[in-house]
């Protein structure tokens, strides 16, 4: 077994809160946004890189874009997961392109969240290489079935 292959699935079970409703009585955009984030960083520290190594090496993610796609609603107390996939990486690992899938307790597809990003050094204020443990973490995300390298560009 390969330790640091990519794993082949990767999903938190959450539910919805209070404080995730918008005035139509249904879960809100940015608790979506919200769940998609936690998920990241549960995956991080699930496989070793813990928000605590986040503050000691000064480094942070920056989403550059974020796009949502609706499906079906989450109400008060549904209880639904979020899966995690890596579509693409940059060959230094500074840019990333993550989806996240929402399924209902039946396994529906409820929506799905597609974020772009990058490393950020927050002590220079500008993008960086996340450290080799980061990295090795991050190769290790399940991939999906449209997985791209990401080619470089300038910062």
């Amino acid at each position: 077994m390969d330790l640091n292959a990519p794993v082949d699935r990767f999903w938190q079970r959450f539910r919805v809160g209070w404080g995730d409703i918008d005035g139509n009585h249904h879960m809100a955009n940015r608790a979506f946004l919200d769940r998609a984030a936690d998920t990241r960083f549960l995956f991080f520290a699930k496989n070793g890189f813990p928000a605590s190594r986040f503050a000691s090496e000064r480094i942070g993610p920056v989403i550059t874009r974020d796009e949502l796609a609706y499906r079906k609603e989450l109400r008060l107390l549904d209880e639904f997961t979020v899966d995690l996939e890596l579509f693409g990486l940059s060959l230094d690992g500074t840019r990333f392109d993550l989806g996240n899938t929402f399924r209902s307790e039946a396994g529906e597809v409820v929506a799905v969240v597609r974020s772009q990003g990058l490393w950020f050094d927050l002590e220079h204020r500008r993008p960086r290489a996340p450290p080799p443990e980061l990295d090795a973490v991050q190769h290790k995300a399940p991939r999906a079935s449209e997985f791209k390298e990401i080619g470089s560009k300038s910062h």
